[in-house]
């Protein structure tokens, strides 16, 4: 269970940081709610492109969008860059998100959050919806070629795979545990990858 210490309000841009290819979304009805005696609330939300959503803050990671992963914000970080450098974003494609890679988090979470990825696929919609959680960008193609992102998804899948490996690895060596834990609260994508990575040498 996730309780959000944010309290959202009708009219507020918010990303669901679970699903960011859902893109930004507007809070159009915000109610206060309980769940296991915690204070919560249950939002309906209009995303970008995902359209209309009800969700409960005591399950879901909403977040302010200039929190959110951006393409632009990643390049200028990267190489203090004002605009957008096609060339360098279109390398950035196949680099993995923060909450799969950051070393402060748990192993479980990372774990969770990183087979959690596999639930995009390099064809159709599912490319589009990854371009958009990678990106920011609500319409990918605005920015990229279709080639452009079949490339960047082929990067940034044999870069999954790789980190997948290493972490399974430590894992077994520091918390085992988390991995029947991840295996558990993961989709079925993410389920047969941990097999892959857990068989392999």
């Amino acid at each position: 269970m996730l309780m959000s210490t944010s309290v959202w309000k009708v009219g507020d841009r918010v990303v669901h940081a679970g699903r960011p290819e859902w893109g930004i979304g507007s809070v159009t009805s915000a109610e206060s709610a309980m769940h296991n005696g915690h204070a919560c609330q249950r939002l309906a939300i209009r995303f970008e492109r995902a359209g209309p959503k009800t969700i409960s803050t005591a399950f879901a990671d909403l977040r302010h969008p200039d929190a959110a992963p951006s393409i632009d914000k990643k390049l200028s970080d990267a190489a203090g860059l004002d605009g957008f450098d096609h060339g360098k974003a279109v390398s950035l494609l196949g680099d993995l998100p923060d909450d799969a890679t950051d070393p402060f988090i748990s192993f479980k979470a990372r774990l969770i959050n990183s087979l959690n990825l596999y639930r995009f696929t390099g064809t159709g919609g599912s490319l589009l919806d990854w371009a958009a959680a990678q990106t920011g960008i609500g319409d990918p193609l605005s920015r990229f070629s279709r080639h452009e992102l079949e490339q960047g998804f082929d990067r940034f899948r044999m870069n999954l795979e790789q980190h997948l490996r290493r972490l399974v690895q430590d894992a077994k060596k520091k918390e085992p545990e988390s991995i029947a834990a991840a295996m558990a609260a993961t989709v079925p994508a993410g389920q047969q990858a941990l097999k892959r990575a857990d068989n392999w040498r």
